[in-house]
């Protein structure tokens, strides 16, 4: 037999439970103290990036009279597009932007490429002479030969005043191939190697097959880093290229400045138009070189720190 329970005796018993809110548990006053210093610094840091590129992107909208006098802050001032137009109508500008583009998608492709190729091997136990190849690399990144040497084993190898020159000098870095090296050992099981080979498959299946695809936080991260270098540089064009042809954009860009400079015997009003043209290009090209990157960096960030923790911490 069953029976029915009255509806006031349920609700009296579900009456405190209606009562019961969530016991918030107040942080220490230490570690409170702790987070508001963090937030500070943290706010800080943001004002020292954000505000000088918000300073750089008025500029380039504003007066150069405004730029040189010191009268815009964090707005423009005489908006104008001119310099834009001026740097987008020069071909010199443009034929630079294609070959900044060009270093920095072939380099970062070879780059990457060289890099997995060193990495995966010694990050693997049973990989013949890997102690000693690791001892090696390392050693590069302790002492280099020097920019003498350096210039000569470019020059001996028929590199100058072509693109090879900006790209394989500096294709591997050590630090990258010593985080890829600790993300294949904590991240890839030799479990998984076993049994690939169980399967028939080779070292280049496996590694083509399963390691990458488990590795795009690396991959991603790794590209980043060599793309913002490849896209930074300019003192190897200055070294090695004599054709402005194949300038990069960060090279058109110091050409540019310089030429526009004044001398001590230049008349006063020539000397002052020249600045004016520097001005004007100058914050131009910086947003315009800068804008790249900016474009790159949302699509790599969620893979930031991932790639950088993995590897870091066991457990």
């Amino acid at each position: 037999m069953v029976t029915s329970i009255p509806a006031e005796s349920i609700a009296k018993v579900e009456e405190p439970r209606r009562k019961r809110r969530p016991v918030h548990i107040r942080d220490p006053l230490v570690d409170r103290v702790f987070m508001v210093g963090v937030y500070i610094l943290l706010t800080t840091f943001l004002l020292a990036v954000l505000l000088p590129l918000l300073n750089i992107l008025a500029s380039s909208f504003s007066d150069p009279l405004a730029v040189s006098a010191g009268r815009v802050s964090f707005w423009p001032v005489g908006f104008t597009l001119e310099g834009y137009s001026r740097t987008l109508g020069d071909s010199t500008i443009l034929r630079g932007f294609a070959n900044s583009l060009l270093y920095t998608v072939g380099g970062t492709a070879i780059s990457l490429t060289l890099t997995v190729a060193l990495a995966y091997p010694l990050s693997r136990l049973d990989f013949w002479g890997r102690r000693g190849i690791i001892l090696a690399v390392i050693f590069t990144m302790l002492f280099a030969g020097g920019l003498i040497p350096t210039y000569l084993v470019v020059q001996s190898l028929g590199l100058l005043d072509t693109r090879w020159a900006l790209v394989l000098p500096q294709a591997v870095g050590v630090w990258q191939v010593i985080i890829a090296m600790a993300f294949f050992r904590s991240s890839i099981p030799d479990e998984l190697n076993e049994a690939s080979q169980l399967d028939g498959a080779s070292d280049l299946r496996f590694l083509w097959s399963v390691v990458l695809p488990l590795s795009k936080p690396l991959l991603a991260v790794i590209a980043l880093m060599y793309a913002i270098f490849q896209w930074n540089s300019y003192f190897d064009a200055l070294l090695y290229l004599r054709d402005p042809g194949l300038y990069p954009l960060q090279l058109v860009l110091r050409n540019i400045l310089i030429l526009n400079q004044g001398s001590p015997g230049m008349d006063a009003g020539v000397q002052i138009e020249r600045q004016r043209v520097a001005d004007l290009l100058k914050y131009s090209l910086i947003v315009i070189s800068t804008v790249p990157i900016m474009l790159i960096y949302p699509f790599v960030a969620r893979y930031f720190s991932k790639g950088i923790m993995i590897g870091a911490v066991k457990g």
